[in-house]
């Protein structure tokens, strides 16, 4: 095909190539999703666009339409996938000039959100609620997380051989793909995820004497489709038993990295704890937990100056 013929090809077609050459296959399957999502909206927003017509402002206004309805970050997010794909169309020469350049973006206000975690007191009853066998249930499965604030994928993805009992960690090296039928260990979320958790001497001792008649690099807790809501259900009825809130798995990662920040850790070892990429992510997650921490510290400021004189 000649350059003038390709750039009378419609973008979403292009776009629809371009993830075929180049991330089928070469990203994580839930990224993949994204890409083919974007496209599908590529479709709706800009059906006769043509790569030929892609300019700043025709750009603009694509990425304008898609805010209407999208909060700022998920436009910035289908901003950056689709540009990988026009920054290739541009080093090919199908576009003169680089029409993301100096974009702005756009989008909806974020629906506020309450970040649901757990105090010391009401953890302490959930865990009381748990039925800890002699053998692995989800009970463990739910006391793993709250001790150490894992995500659900890397719970599932856990061997026996991922435990060092002699040094009381944990090392997470990769996820269970829980949304496909057929399972299977896969990549972590991204590199910081990869990461040595310290675990406290009963949960190590614990775990030791399950462990010892499971194969070495088989999931431990993985017998079969695994499904998020089965056990989010099964923690639901112990809240509810225990007359606390009611969370989810994921808000007892939340939980445990608010009893650490209001014990006083620093923000930097929660966030290697929790495996998230920059100490960005956690202060903007536990935002108002650090200030409410800072409140703290303000009065603690105000009463050693006051004993100066």
């Amino acid at each position: 095909m000649n350059k003038r013929k390709k750039q009378s090809v419609l973008f979403h077609v292009y776009f629809k190539e371009w993830i075929e050459l180049y991330k089928d296959g070469a990203v994580r399957p839930v990224t993949l999703q994204k890409y083919w999502i974007n496209h599908q909206w590529l479709v709706e927003l800009a059906p006769f666009l043509t790569l030929e017509e892609l300019d700043r402002k025709n750009y603009q206004k694509l990425l304008n339409d898609f805010a209407v309805t999208h909060e700022k970050q998920t436009t910035m997010d289908f901003h950056h996938q689709v540009k990988g794909a026009i920054l290739d169309a541009h080093d090919e020469g199908l576009i003169s000039r680089d029409p993301t350049r100096k974009v702005v973006i756009k989008g909806k206000e974020p629906a506020p959100k309450k970040l649901k975690y757990l105090n010391q007191f009401e953890l302490r009853a959930l865990l009381n609620q748990l039925s800890l066998t002699e053998t692995i249930s989800w009970d463990w499965f739910i006391l793993l997380v709250a001790k150490t604030g894992i995500r659900f994928s890397e719970a599932l993805a856990l061997t026996p051989e991922d435990f060092d009992f002699s040094k009381q960690s944990l090392s997470i090296s990769k996820t269970w793909n829980y949304k496909e039928p057929q399972g299977g260990f896969q990549p972590t979320k991204n590199a910081s995820s990869i990461r040595k958790v310290q675990l406290d001497w009963q949960t190590a001792m614990q775990f030791s004497q399950l462990l010892k008649q499971v194969p070495s690099n088989s999931p431990i807790f993985v017998d079969g489709r695994v499904f998020n809501s089965t056990i989010n259900q099964r923690l639901a009825t112990y809240c509810q038993k225990a007359n606390i809130p009611v969370i989810s798995l994921h808000g007892l990662r939340h939980t445990h990295a608010s009893l650490l920040l209001f014990a006083g850790v620093s923000i930097a070892s929660v966030a290697r704890r929790l495996g998230h990429s920059n100490m960005t992510t956690t202060q903007q997650t536990y935002l108002h937990i650090i200030q409410e921490l800072e409140n703290q510290d303000n009065e603690k400021v105000m009463r050693h100056l006051s004993t100066l004189y």
